[in-house]
């Protein structure tokens, strides 16, 4: 109900109402008749049943705004339930209720996910896809009635046998097996043939293959190219390859790989310490996801193949059939895992090819975002899922500063949003951040917020004026702001930062160098020397001794050194 209540807020506000439909909100008002007007909610509950849910909102213009929008209405909500109920098939259960808003009266209707696919006196299915109501076809029809009965496409058996399988895709599967971290996964490895494949759980109970069996080890029937593979040196360059992948599943996602790899460029990165850590300009994890999750969750009843286009920095991974019901672009980060095929997707995370169930889109984010790169963007209609990825050389401060955090955070998609948002604005907010991050509430973005500005996490601190609201604004600490050094585009530079603490300093010892830096931030050589370029280039600080380098170079007050407290620099 507070998506709804949220919905109305905006539109009393001032806000034109159709700029705030979504996939659960769609506002109405009556029609000519009081027929016509029944059916036509009855069109629109059926719509949300056969997506994921929502509220139809009478009594509001959704091409006005502000008080004015709301027109009221003179519906019986008993009424209105009822007629919804008689005039759908299967007859469709909504709540109906009326709802005094300040700006006006509303009947709402609240419309639960369907068990079956609705329609309206034998008219063709629609789904609320974004703002809109789309058609469903028959093979949409038959695969949200596969999803919502609990049918496993993969796991259906055939009449293959074990035997059939490809020695080059059981090679393939020992090869991927044998690189697995678990060594339960690395002991799949060892087994023989039939072992494997039974472990995998692609042998039904009559000791055929599964529909996930042929698929992987086998091949789809009448050798159909299950991916094909271009690339392109620029976006719009000429084609330098193109190629078809046919044969079993585990072969084509090898090769692929392999295409890829081959040709992604990788920048070194210093990150204190000696280490060094080399950085394609695309993540080839995030890469390997893009491509498994296709795999592993596209729609095979439908004949065609997962189109993988790859540019220098770019990649676009686009496979068949819409996002599994009650996914949309804009929950993909935070809905529950809910594959299409589970069993061709167990079978690929025991071959270690695809992340744990829920968390190969926040692998993706992850990935992306902690180079510096934006979040991967996902494209769906109702016939295809599109991904994504838009690479080029990393932002080396961005990387550096998070190889210095606890794994649990580097792996963080939650953190890596925020401090990607922090490069380019002072401060962000729980409100800001929640469509960003995909939370349901801006309480459950200000939890991670909260949770980054702890002490044992240290990355951002509320701000003073904020410190005591309920959702404060948050900016980077001192420290993280330091380390990030020109990877963030904005200078907060207060008395309450470094320069206040180095002007403290230098007022107790006329001078300092780079150890006491060191000592004072936790930082490493590469980093000081860029706090002390910094504060130079400004006139905080200037040289004043004649020693090139070590600990005898020293530095004093520059011509910008506030002289007095509370001056500004």
């Amino acid at each position: 109900m507070e998506i709804a209540i949220q919905a109305l807020d905006k539109v009393a506000a001032g806000a034109v109402a159709n700029s705030v439909e979504n996939q659960h909100v769609d506002f109405k008002v009556q029609g000519r008749s009081l027929s016509d007007t029944l059916d036509n909610l009855a069109e629109a509950a059926a719509c949300f049943a056969n997506a994921e849910g929502g509220y139809v909102l009478v009594g509001v213009r959704d091409d006005g705004a502000g008080p004015e929008a709301f027109v009221g209405h003179d519906l019986d909500p008993v009424k209105t339930r009822s007629r919804i109920y008689e005039i759908t098939t299967p007859a469709l259960m909504v709540d109906v209720f009326e709802l005094q808003h300040a700006a006006g009266s509303v009947l709402v209707i609240r419309v639960p996910q369907g068990v079956a696919v609705h329609s309206v006196k034998s008219k063709l299915p629609t789904e609320r896809v974004g703002e809109s109501c789309w058609p469903m076809d028959t093979r949409r029809i038959a695969a949200i009635v596969d999803e919502r009965s609990g049918v496993d496409w993969s796991a259906v058996g055939t009449s293959v046998a074990p035997s059939a399988a490809d020695p080059q895709a059981i090679a393939v599967a020992r090869r991927m097996a044998s690189r697995a971290v678990d060594p339960s996964k690395r002991r799949l490895a060892d087994l023989d043939e039939l072992a494997l494949l039974r472990r995998l759980g692609v042998v039904d109970s009559k000791g055929y293959l599964t529909n996930a069996g042929v698929l992987l080890f086998v091949g789809p029937p009448g050798g159909a190219a299950l991916m094909s593979y271009s690339f392109r040196r620029t976006p719009a360059g000429r084609l330098s390859a193109n190629e078809q992948l046919d044969g079993p599943l585990v072969v084509a996602v090898e090769r692929v790989f392999d295409l890829i790899s081959a040709r992604l460029e990788t920048t070194p990165v210093s990150v204190g310490k000696g280490q060094q850590l080399h950085l394609a300009d695309l993540p080839e994890a995030a890469v390997r996801e893009a491509i498994v999750n296709a795999a592993m969750h596209r729609d095979y009843r439908v004949q065609d193949r997962v189109t993988i286009e790859h540019a220098q920095t770019q990649l676009s991974v686009t496979s068949p059939g819409a996002l599994v019901s009650g996914v949309t672009p804009t929950n993909i980060l935070t809905t529950s895992s809910r594959s299409r095929n589970p069993q061709l997707a167990q079978a690929l995370r025991m071959l270690d090819l695809a992340e744990t169930a829920g968390s190969g889109v926040d692998r993706m984010y992850a990935e992306m975002t902690r180079l510096g790169h934006q979040p991967p963007v996902f494209l769906a209609t109702t016939h295809s899922v599109q991904v994504s990825l838009v690479g080029g050389a990393p932002n080396t401060n961005m990387a550096s500063f998070v190889a210095t955090l606890p794994s649990h955070e580097a792996d963080d998609a939650d953190t890596m949003l925020v401090l990607l948002h922090l490069l380019t604005k002072r401060t962000l907010s729980a409100s800001e951040m929640q469509p960003i991050m995909q939370k349901a509430s801006s309480a459950e973005a200000q939890s991670v917020l909260a949770r980054l500005a702890r002490d044992d996490v240290g990355i951002l601190e509320p701000t003073r004026e904020t410190a005591s609201n309920r959702e404060p604004n948050y900016r980077l600490r001192e420290r993280p702001l330091v380390l990030l050094g020109p990877a963030v585009v904005y200078k907060r530079r207060t008395l309450e930062q470094t320069d206040r603490k180095v002007i403290d300093l230098v007022r107790e010892t006329s001078t300092i160098n780079a150890r006491m830096l060191k000592i004072m931030f936790d930082l490493d050589n590469r980093q000081v020397s860029r706090v002390l370029a910094d504060l130079i280039a400004r006139g905080v600080l200037i040289k004043t001794s004649s020693a090139s380098r070590g600990p005898g170079v020293t530095y004093g007050a520059g011509p910008a050194f506030p002289r007095r407290r509370g001056a500004t620099t």
